[in-house]
């Protein structure tokens, strides 16, 4: 069983795998990070001084001294909707998806070219074949 064990983690895509699971785990952070710490102050900005990440609905009363911030409720356990993190977090995918979308199209568009590059000229068609051969058969 320790010998599959070793075929199966020595396998090349095992291997893949293993390391874009690390690249994009570190990849996220950096994306957490632009969100975070550069785009959703410009967008508070932008909507005047808003900051999307503190913005919460409490579900249940508030006991009194409790802070006026998700930081405050959710130490004080008292249930709350936090639709700004939500907010924050779907940004986060989007950027996300989008830059992963553009890595994998230029990734393609370089992968097509040194395909064409490698690929065998092109023989004749089919239809090309036929005709030789008819022609040949006719003289």
């Amino acid at each position: 069983m320790l010998s599959e064990f070793k075929a199966f983690i020595a396998r090349g895509n095992v291997l893949d795998l293993a390391v874009g699971v690390i690249i994009g785990a570190a990849f996220g952070a950096i994306v957490k990070s632009l969100t975070d710490d550069v785009i959703m102050p410009v967008i508070g900005a932008i909507f005047g001084g808003l900051d999307f990440s503190n913005h919460f609905l409490p579900l249940a009363a508030v006991p009194a001294g409790t802070a006026a911030t998700l930081e405050g409720m959710k130490a004080a356990n008292v249930p709350v909707l936090a639709y700004g993190s939500f907010v924050t977090s779907v940004i986060n995918f989007l950027i996300l998806a989008f830059i992963i979308f553009l890595i994998v199209r230029e990734a393609n568009r370089f992968l097509g070219k040194k395909e064409a590059e490698t690929a065998p000229p092109a023989g004749p068609s089919e239809v090309e074949l036929l005709t030789e051969i008819r022609d040949a058969l006719k003289k």
